[in-house]
C-alpha cells in the first residue's frame, strides 16, 4: 500500500480546481433540448409530401381533417407548425421559440409549448402567453388547397 503524501493531495487538489474552472468558463449557450436532432421528440416526426400526378413531390403538409380545431400538429422536418384556431382557419408558425431557439414540442389547450423554458404562444397569431419568450413566433404562409394545406 502506497502512503499519500501531502504532495499528492495539493497536486490532486489543484488538477480538480483547474477542471472546475474549465468548466465554468464553458458556453452556457449550447443547445440542451432533448429529442430528435429537430429537436422534437421522436413521436412528434411527420413524414409529408405526396405525389402528384406528373410524378413531382406536392407541398402539402396534411389534410385539413388531420388538424385539430383549437389545436395543432408540428411537422418537425419542415420546422412548421401548423393550428386551426377556429374551424376552417389555418395558421402556420416556426417552430422556432424565440426566447432561445428550441424546437417547440407541442400543442395543447390553444398553446404551442416550447420544452425549453415552458414559453406558450397563442395558436391564433403566435404571440407569446407565457414563459420567458416576448416575441411571437414568425408567421408562415399557408393555404387550403383541396383539402390540403399547403405552405405557399
Amino acid at each position: 500500500m502506497t502512503e499519500t503524501t501531502r504532495r499528492t493531495v495539493i497536486a490532486g487538489a489543484a488538477g480538480l480546481s483547474a477542471t472546475v474552472a474549465l468548466t465554468a468558463c464553458g458556453d452556457d449557450t449550447a443547445d440542451t433540448d432533448t429529442g430528435d436532432a429537430a429537436g422534437q421528440p421522436a413521436d412528434q416526426a411527420t413524414p409529408t409530401g405526396t405525389s402528384t400526378a406528373n410524378g413531382g413531390a406536392a407541398a402539402g403538409l396534411a389534410a385539413l381533417a388531420d388538424i385539430p380545431v383549437n389545436g395543432g400538429k408540428i411537422f418537425a422536418a419542415e420546422k412548421v407548425v401548423v393550428t386551426q384556431p377556429t374551424a376552417g382557419e389555418v395558421k402556420a408558425f416556426s417552430t422556432t421559440c424565440t426566447h432561445q431557439g428550441c424546437a417547440v414540442s407541442k400543442v395543447e389547450n390553444g398553446l404551442i409549448v416550447c420544452p425549453c423554458h415552458d414559453s406558450k404562444f397563442k395558436i391564433s397569431d403566435g404571440t407569446p402567453t407565457g414563459g420567458p419568450a416576448t416575441k411571437p413566433l414568425q408567421s408562415k404562409s399557408v393555404k387550403v388547397e383541396g383539402g390540403q394545406i399547403v405552405l405557399s
